[in-house]
């Protein structure tokens, strides 16, 4: 009898998982009459609670237009950024709308839309310290957000030269932050632009940018294999570009005009 069960089991599970693993087209949602999204809410102006504790920014926003555009409700899965791609990979998101950097690497689990929105991961510090690269960061503490840009080229250029950088990761934004108002660390690893730049530390020091890593370019996320949603979301996003929604949304979150943006 166990035998028997086994071998049903042994025919029933691969079909199980191959009905898991099935493509989910753009005709799946507007069915399933929800369109779950993916977010972090602790990356401003992309993500973010107001004042009444709901979900706003740039991100917010687009995915807000995308459910009006396929003509269902909006709901919100929130995430951390070691959190993005898990929860595409176990369903519990469509779609992941949360500065989520395209990437090489990334994409040998998950697929991108068109690129969106940029922004250039940087290292940012107290004004009076002088820090000018990768290598004067040797020796120093840099609080970075886990899993995010900045963490991978800063962990890179530390291992290649013998963990020379005290890197100390937090696991959202908030968090990183505080460390550096707080003075726990010397530099943090952040955006080009963003609130920490209008903050002080403990000791009333402003905060200026030193020098940028790299640019990423942010792309919507979803599952390998979803052609025919991938086809929706870039379409979607040629229009918000063609009719100026997209460079309305820089403009609004980001005070900046949409940086110029390349097409995958």
């Amino acid at each position: 009898m166990f035998k028997k069960l086994l071998a049903a089991m042994a025919l029933v599970l691969p079909l199980a998982l191959a009905a898991g693993a099935k493509a989910q087209t753009v005709d799946d949602i507007i069915k399933k009459g929800t369109l779950t999204v993916a977010i972090d809410t602790t990356t401003p102006p992309y993500g973010m609670l107001d004042s009444s504790m709901q979900p706003s920014g740039f991100d917010i926003d687009l995915a807000g237009l995308m459910a009006k555009a396929l003509g269902v409700k909006l709901e919100f899965v929130t995430v951390n950024s070691p959190g993005r791609i898990p929860a595409l990979l176990t369903n519990r998101a469509d779609v992941v709308i949360s500065i989520f950097s395209i990437t090489a690497e990334r994409a040998l689990q998950v697929w991108y839309s068109t690129p969106y929105a940029a922004q250039c991961a940087a290292i940012v510090g107290p004004k009076s310290k002088t820090v000018a690269s990768l290598k004067d960061l040797e020796g120093l503490k840099v609080a970075v957000t886990r899993g995010a840009a900045e963490d991978g080229i800063i962990s890179e250029y530390s291992k290649t030269h013998n963990n020379s950088i005290n890197i100390l990761r937090f696991d959202d934004y908030p968090s990183t932050a505080s460390a550096m108002l707080s003075g726990q660390v010397d530099v943090m690893g952040g955006g080009d632009y963003g609130d920490i730049y209008l903050k002080k530390s403990a000791a009333g020091e402003a905060f200026d940018m030193k020098f940028r890593l790299r640019c990423f370019y942010f792309g919507v996320g979803m599952r390998r294999g979803q052609t025919d949603l991938r086809q929706w979301i870039n379409t979607f996003i040629f229009t918000l570009k063609a009719n100026g929604d997209l460079e309305a949304l820089s403009q609004k979150w980001r005070n900046a005009p949409l940086p110029a943006l390349p097409v995958l």
